[in-house]
Order: structure tokens, then sequence, then C-alpha cells
């Protein structure tokens, strides 16, 4: 791989193209100031939310305001990833946040002011033909009424929202600032430098006594900060818990999927159709201990690559045609865009020095979808321009769609269009792959989604559930409760064959989203969705191609499950599951054939 270069010396050519947000530094400057005298149309419409009238002028000039924030926030932040040294980037994010909070204040009044209102005259006014465009979205809100407090309750919670976010910022500044990691020594005697970035990078290692104490380090440092992230962790889920309860809601878990209008037996559903199938799970692990040829499988060992020696590399222009080949059976119009994406320069492609790690897709109503990544000629590059490209199709789509007041998409969408591209560019590279171990690399990857997505932010989220209902039983919710509760699901999850290591325990104390209750659990069932409709892409024919694409258009104007289901699948029933479950099984059951004729 060639030397990573500063951003000034990179090819234009593979930068992404901000002008469609603005020309330059100096015109987002300028444009600024034009912030403050939308706010104050807002603001103008406090004490008159009692009329059709009074709701569509606040709702209009809101949308001139999200349109405005949208922009300036989303050129300020897409500029600092660039290169992250740089004060200029850095200063204009710190600057638009300003702005930002100062918006959001200035707005709050609304939702307590229209939701004041008793309900037959909130009908009312909803009812009115002025509000015709806004009919969705207000019935929305009136849905949340039971649980919206007064003004003065709800101005409170604000003020106080950054005092109960405070278990979130001991835990990161612990994790991410305090904790020393000692190095990693391989089996030649080498060092390695263990931090959070590295850690699971080691563990993909061929090398297993790298991989071992790479483990055994890390986890060290958790454990001597046991206490400590167990009290921040129950701090945050308790906090959790009284608002859910100051709100009326039966649990901190209602609470928090009542956003999206998802019924909790979702949550449960998902459980327990994994719990039916665990002995699939159990396959592979056993399956990972035969084809590293381990006499014990451990923890460490649930990383690392099957087929070892198969490392194909991709130019750029070589990742764009295996994307355009495999997003092909999405019609002729989606591989149009998607060419638009390559020759309008959505997309930001190699590292540069002070570039953000990772990869993702931002862009607002007005601008490109963009893409940064960080293409490095691997698998896994091509495998992340598919998937960026599939959220920031859908976010075309559903701008060109909808109005921008359902512009937006839920979480609980958001990687189903993603990993639909994911699934369709492993099935169009097994498609042309012959050869037995490099289908098993390719097999592996397809496994790893599985394990990783499905499987164990499944166990995440049970973990997260027996968590909170602890705390709402009023139990101690400490270190060793924690410790016990986790080691048990990783027991479950994994089976017999995973040799128990004590560092194990200490897993949970490692995962930022833990922080975000009841957040996790949309990854497995947006990955078992999405192969649910990949696999009706692949066989459905143009209707089901139809619906994906009507569905990729909804934006916000409907509850995504409603959304979900007029894609094609329906996450009330275990069916969209059971599915997904069922091709784990198959593509298993082939590396399961591979591994018996090649070892």
């Amino acid at each position: 791989m060639s030397e990573v270069k500063e951003r000034k010396e990179m090819d234009p050519r593979f930068e992404w193209d901000l002008t469609p947000l603005y020309e330059s530094d100096e015109a987002w400057e300028k444009d600024v100031a034009s912030a403050e005298p939308l706010i104050a149309a807002c603001t103008s419409w406090r004490g008159k939310l009692n009329t059709a009238a009074g709701v569509k002028g606040f709702l209009e000039a809101r949308n001139e305001l999200t349109l405005k924030m949208e922009n300036l926030y989303e050129y300020a932040s897409l500029r600092h990833t660039e290169d992250t040294r740089e004060t200029q980037g850095q200063r204009m994010s710190d600057r638009i946040m300003g702005v930002y909070t100062r918006a959001m204040s200035a707005i709050s009044f609304a939702r307590p002011e229209f939701l004041s209102l008793e309900e037959d005259q909130i009908r009312g006014i909803i009812s009115d033909p002025l509000l015709k465009d806004y009919v969705f979205l207000l019935e929305d809100l009136l849905r949340t009424k039971a649980h919206t407090l007064d003004e003065g309750r709800e101005a409170l919670l604000a003020d106080l929202s950054e005092a109960l976010s405070t278990p979130d910022r001991v835990s990161s500044a612990l994790m991410n600032a305090d904790m020393i990691y000692e190095p990693a020594e391989d089996s030649n005697g080498g060092k390695h430098d263990l931090t959070d970035s590295t850690f699971i990078l080691l563990q993909t290692s061929r090398d297993r006594t790298l991989r071992r104490n790479a483990f055994t380090n890390y986890y060290r440092s958790y454990r001597q900060h046991n206490n400590t992230l167990a009290a921040a962790f129950a701090g945050n889920v308790r906090t959790a818990c009284v608002e859910a309860a100051v709100r009326n809601y039966a649990s901190s878990r209602e609470a928090s999927m009542s956003s999206d209008n998802i019924p909790v037996s979702v949550y449960d559903n998902l459980i327990e159709t994994i719990h039916r199938h665990m002995d699939v799970m159990h396959r592979y692990a056993a399956l990972r201990k035969k084809i590293l040829k381990l006499d014990e499988l451990h923890y460490y060992d649930l990383y690392t690559p099957l087929a070892e020696g198969i490392e194909r590399r991709y130019s750029y222009e070589e990742a764009q045609e295996l994307v355009l080949r495999a997003v092909a059976p999405l019609g002729e119009n989606y591989g149009k865009i998607v060419r638009s994406a390559f020759a309008d320069r959505w997309i930001d492609v190699y590292p540069n020095k002070g570039k953000s790690g990772g990869a993702f897709s931002a862009g607002t109503y007005t601008s490109y979808p963009y893409i940064m990544t960080n293409f490095t000629g691997t698998l896994d590059s091509v495998s992340t321009i598919a998937h960026e490209m599939g959220h920031s199709l859908h976010t075309w789509h559903t701008n060109h769609t909808q109005p921008v007041q359902y512009a937006g998409y839920s979480l609980f969408v958001a990687e189903v269009a993603s990993t639909v591209n994911e699934n369709l560019l492993i099935e169009q590279l097994l498609k042309d792959e012959k050869e037995p171990l490099a289908r098993l690399a390719l097999l592996n990857q397809y496994l790893e989604g599985f394990k990783g997505t499905v499987y164990r932010q499944t166990m995440f989220a049970e973990f997260e559930k027996e968590a909170h209902a602890i705390a709402e039983r009023h139990e101690a919710l400490d270190a060793e409760t924690l410790n016990s509760l986790y080691e048990r699901l990783v027991r479950e999850y994994f089976g017999d064959v995973l040799v128990m290591d004590d560092e194990v325990k200490y897993e949970w104390s490692r995962i930022p989203h833990f922080y975000s209750p009841f957040y996790v659990y949309v990854y497995a069932t947006g990955y078992s969705a999405a192969v649910a409709l990949s696999q009706k892409i692949l066989t459905g024919g143009e209707e089901a191609v139809k619906r994906y694409l009507e569905f990729l258009s909804m934006g916000s104007s409907r509850y995504p499950i409603d959304e979900l289901k007029h894609a094609g699948v329906d996450l009330t029933t275990p069916e969209p599951i059971e599915t997904a479950l069922a091709k784990f099984a198959e593509v298993l059951a082939e590396a399961e054939a591979i591994a018996d004729s090649i070892l």
C-alpha cells in the first residue's frame, strides 16, 4: 500500500465535490448569519399553535430553518472530516453546533404548546385542509400526548439533559482517554500497540499468540475499572427507567421504542426466534474450531478469517464495476443513479493524513448524499462502497419523492438498504467464484455478517433487556450482576464448543451503544429484513423490486414497521428472521462442505 498523502496532494477526481452545498468556506461563513432570522420566524408563532393557520405557519417556518441548518451543519462536518488536524473545519463545526443548539432550544416550545390543547381540538386542527401535507406528522405527534409533560417540566428535563448524560460521558472519558493497555506480544516476541482502534484488527490476526495476548491485555484494563464502569452503566440505566416512568411508559424499553411506534413484541420476537436457532451459531463456532485446527476454541478465535492466503486486491475502478453489477437486479434507473454518484464526485475515496477513519453516508435535502470511505483495495473496502451506496440511494429516493417534513427516515430502517446492497454484492461474487478456498473466503464474510449483526447484536439486546428489567425491579445492578448476566448469555449464544475465558464477562463494559438504550436491536432486525428482501429481489422479479424501490422512497411518511411491510417483510412476525436464519444455515452448510473436502 502506498504512503498516505496530505490532503492537498490528493487527486481531486477522487474527492467529493461540496460545491452543491457551498462554493467555498467563505460562502458558508456568509450564510451562517441567515439562520438567525429563520429562528426568529419560528419563535414568532409561539402562543399561536391553537389554529390550523398557526400550526401551518410554524411548520413551514421550521421546514425553512431545517433546510438551512442541515446545509450549514453538513458542510462544516464534511469539511472537518477531510482533515481533522485542521482548525478551520473544527472551528466551523463548533460554531454551527452552537447555532443548532440555540435553534433547537428556541423551537422547543412548539411540542408541549400544541399538545397542551384538548384532544378534540387537536383533531379538529389536524382535519383542516390547510394541513393536508402534515397529517401523518401531526397524528404521530398526537400519539405522544399522554407521554408529553407540560412546558415547565419539559424545560426542566431539557435543562437536566447534560447532567443526566454524565454516566455516558464518564464511561467515554474513561475508555477513550484514561485507560491504558499494555502492548501485545506476538509469537516472535514482537510488540504491537494496543488501542481501541487496533484491538479488533489484532483479533483477526493469523498469529494466535498475538490474538490471545491482545485479548488478555485489553480486558485486563476493563477488569481493573469494572466497578466504575458498572456504576456508570447502572446510572445510565436508572436514568432511562426514571424518565420512562415520569413520561408514563410501562418500561424504559417501551419508551425507547415508542419514538418509532415499534411494539415491544418485535424486540421479544427477535430474541425468541434467535433462541430457536442457537444450534446454527453453535455449528458455526464448531466449524471455526475445525478449520482453524484448534484443540480449544476461545473468544479470541472468533474473528480471524477462515480462509488463509485469500487476499484479492481491487482497484477503485474494479470496485465501481463490481458494485454496478451487484445492484443490476434493482433496475436500470438505480444503476444510473449509482453511475452518477461515481461520476459527479459524491464520494471521498482514499485515505489522506488526518482524514476521519471508517466510512459514512451523509447529505442534505438539497445536496448530494455524500459518501466518505477510506478505500484500500480489500474486499471489505469494496463491500463498504456497496454498503454506503445503499444508504445514499435510500436518501436520494426519499429526497426526490418526499416533502422536507418527511425526508428523513428512522434508524429502524436505516441499515436495510445498505445491507441489501452488501448482500447483492456477496451473492454476485459467489455467482462468479468457483474455486473452493476463494468461495470459503466469501462465505466467511457472509457468515461473519450473521454472527456479528444478527446473533451478537441480539445477544446485546437481550443483555439490555435483562439489565433494565433488573433496575425496574429495584434490584442491585452492580458489577457482579452485570458480569454474570453477560457471561451466561455468551455461553448460550456460542455453545459448549467455546472455552469461556474469564475476560469475556467484562466485554459488556466496552460497548458504547448501551448508553443509547435499546438501540442495538435494530441492527439485527435491519440485517434480517435486508437478507429477506435481497432474496426477494433476486427471486421475486419486477414486483419485488418495485415494492423495494417504493420502500426506499417513503422516508418518514409512514411508520417504519409499515414501510417494511410494504417492501415485503413483516417484523411483527417471526417470518423475516426465520428467512434470514435459513440463509445463514444454507451458507454455513456450503462452508462445512468445503471444509470437509479440504481438511
